[in-house]
C-alpha cells in the first residue's frame, strides 16, 4: 500500500512538473535574428505577437531593424516560428540608413549644381569699366558660343549700347532682346542666355 501510494505521489509531481514546463514555454519570451527583408509587423505575424509589443521590448524606433539584429518577442513561440520559417515573405522595407542616404545624395547634388551655375556665372566681375570683357566672357562661357561671335551679334544689334531701344519693334539693350524691356547689364546678361537657350542661334537670325 505504501508503494502504491509513492508511485501516485511520483506520477502527479511529474505530470505537474510538465505541466508548468509547458506553460512556461508558451508565455515565456522568444529570441529572434533578423533577417534580410525582414520588418517588424513580419514577425509580428509569424509570432502572434503585435507591432507595439516587439517595438517596446526592443526599443525600436521608426520601425527600423538590421539583418542580423537580436529582437525579443513578447509571448512568442518557437513552435510557431520553426514552422513557419521560410514560409514568410515580409514586404520590402527601406531603411533609415537608405533614406539619410538618399537625402544626402539629394542635398549633396543640388549643392554642386549650385556651386556649378555660381562659378559660371562668376567667373569675371562686373565693375561698369569693363563691360565689354565681362559680357563677352559670360556669353561665352554660359552658352559655348564664342567670345567672337557674341561680339559681332552685340556690335550689329545695339553697337554696344546697353540702354539703347528699338522704336518700332520695343527690342531693348545690348542683345536688342525683344523679351525684355529693360534691366541691367547683368539682367540683359541672363536674358540672353535664357533665349539663347531656348531658341539657339536662330534668335539673332544665324
Amino acid at each position: 500500500m505504501k508503494k502504491f501510494v509513492t508511485t501516485i505521489l511520483a506520477t502527479t509531481a511529474a505530470a505537474f512538473g510538465l505541466f508548468l514546463a509547458g506553460t512556461t514555454d508558451a508565455s515565456a519570451a522568444t529570441t529572434y535574428t533578423v533577417k534580410s527583408g525582414d520588418s517588424v509587423w513580419g514577425i509580428s505575424q509569424e509570432f502572434n505577437s503585435t507591432i507595439n509589443a516587439i517595438e517596446s521590448a526592443n526599443n525600436i524606433q521608426g520601425h527600423l531593424i538590421l539583418p542580423g539584429q537580436q529582437l525579443t518577442i513578447p509571448d512568442g513561440t518557437t513552435t510557431k516560428a520553426a514552422t513557419t520559417a521560410g514560409t514568410y515573405s515580409a514586404p520590402a522595407q527601406t531603411s533609415q540608413a537608405t533614406t539619410n542616404y538618399n537625402t544626402y545624395s539629394n542635398t549633396a547634388n543640388t549643392a554642386n549644381n549650385t556651386a556649378s551655375n555660381t562659378t559660371s556665372s562668376s567667373a569675371a566681375t562686373y565693375t561698369g569699366s569693363n563691360m565689354k570683357s565681362y559680357v563677352l566672357s559670360q556669353m561665352a562661357s554660359r552658352t559655348g558660343v564664342s567670345a567672337s561671335t557674341w561680339n559681332n551679334i552685340i556690335q550689329r544689334e545695339s553697337n554696344w549700347q546697353a540702354g539703347v531701344r528699338n522704336s518700332s519693334s520695343g527690342a531693348y539693350g545690348l542683345f536688342q532682346n525683344m523679351h525684355i524691356s529693360g534691366g541691367s547689364v547683368q539682367q540683359q546678361v541672363d536674358a540672353a542666355v535664357s533665349l539663347y537657350h531656348s531658341q539657339g542661334m536662330g534668335a539673332w537670325a544665324l
